[in-house]
């Protein structure tokens, strides 16, 4: 039960979260690690088996644990357990996040597009919520902003995957509701400018980018072309850790 075994997790299945954990200040890692090593736990899930019980069991263990008062002999329940004492991580925050996941292990098609919206803030925008709070933040509005953009940005580079797995992943996926969906999410990240502490806001580098992209050409989410060349990735975490600018 460590903060090494929580940055390894993350390492490999997340890596460009570790990048900008990385790249934040020292004293925000051994409450970052934690946290984003327990939402790629959940975020995985729903996928570890085709029986959806299986997933909603594993959801309600996470549930479970994070409720309980004690820790549990688990190699993230442990670190995640003592940076929720030690932020003051709102458990109302983190049971939603946990429980959105639900919707992965079912695959039912989203409603609407409000339904999709409440997923992106349930999961995205309260991951940098949690992440806001965690590094001194206290501004939920804005962190919930910036999650959602960022969240929207990544589930559009899966939308191809998810669709191989016999998924609907979008309410709507012809292009122009595809780029409203991107210039939504720019308008989410222009308000959100400035308001996040940059330790949690760096691990949304690369969403406008990205988002900025879509609204130019939206049938990049179905052909699966999305993405920054190599210089912009880097180059826009340096900048952003440098300058304190998202």
């Amino acid at each position: 039960m460590s903060l090494e075994a929580c940055a390894e997790i993350v390492r490999r299945g997340d890596p460009d979260r570790f990048a900008s954990v990385m790249a934040a200040p020292l004293a925000a890692r051994s409450r970052l690690f934690p946290l984003y090593a327990f939402n790629l736990e959940v975020a995985r899930a729903p996928w570890v088996s085709k029986e959806p019980m299986i997933g909603e069991m594993r959801l309600q263990w996470w549930r479970d644990v994070v409720a309980e008062p004690a820790p549990r002999a688990h190699e993230v329940v442990g670190p995640f357990h003592a940076v929720i004492g030690a932020a003051g991580l709102p458990l109302p925050v983190i049971d939603r996040l946990i429980e959105a996941r639900l919707h992965d292990v079912y695959g039912a098609t989203f409603a609407d597009a409000e339904a999709f919206s409440t997923y992106l803030d349930d999961t995205a925008g309260g991951l940098m919520w949690l992440a806001s709070v965690a590094c001194g933040g206290s501004d939920e509005t804005a962190a919930r902003a910036l999650g959602w953009a960022s969240g929207l940005a990544n589930y559009l580079r899966a939308v191809p995957e998810l669709e191989a797995r016999g998924r609907q992943p979008l309410p709507d996926g012809r292009p122009q509701a595809v780029q409203a969906l991107a210039q939504e999410g720019l308008r989410r990240l222009r308000a959100a400018k400035g308001r996040v502490p940059v330790a949690a806001a760096l691990a949304a580098w690369q969403a406008r980018g990205l988002l900025a992209q879509v609204a130019r050409e939206p049938r990049v989410v179905a052909d699966g072309a999305m993405g920054l060349s190599e210089f912009a990735r880097r180059g826009g975490l340096l900048w952003a850790a440098f300058t304190g600018r998202v």
